[in-house]
């Protein structure tokens, strides 16, 4: 089964660019990514660049309409995602713990529907 792993955070409490807190955020990043692949888990992920390079889109009587940043305001922020396949929501979970932003942010798991 796949899982989408939305990992949010507030930009306040993440690590500074440049800090050793940083860094070792991204060698865990660098080691659960590495953990996955090797446990043949890994579909894919990303990190996402900050919400103000965001466009939203919606469609309003046949017209498009656009607006910078996201759909919501929100304390947290979408900040990268995972794709996991796992054969149960216990392992996801297992794994979502694992994700260094769990620490300080929220991992969101969301069940995929493949069609």
């Amino acid at each position: 089964m796949q899982y989408l792993a939305l990992i949010y955070s507030a930009p306040e409490n993440e690590p500074k660019y440049g800090t050793p807190e940083f860094g070792a955020m991204m060698a865990g990043y660098n080691a659960f990514t590495a953990m996955l692949k090797e446990t043949g888990a890994f579909v894919s992920g990303d990190g996402l660049k900050p919400v103000t390079t965001a466009t939203s889109v919606r469609v309003k009587d046949g017209k498009v309409e656009t607006m910078d940043g996201p759909f919501a305001e929100t304390k947290e922020h979408l900040g990268g995602y995972y794709l996991m396949e796992v054969p149960d929501l216990d392992t996801a979970i297992k794994y979502a713990a694992q994700i260094p932003t769990a620490g300080y942010g929220t991992v969101e798991l969301r069940p995929i529907m493949i069609w």
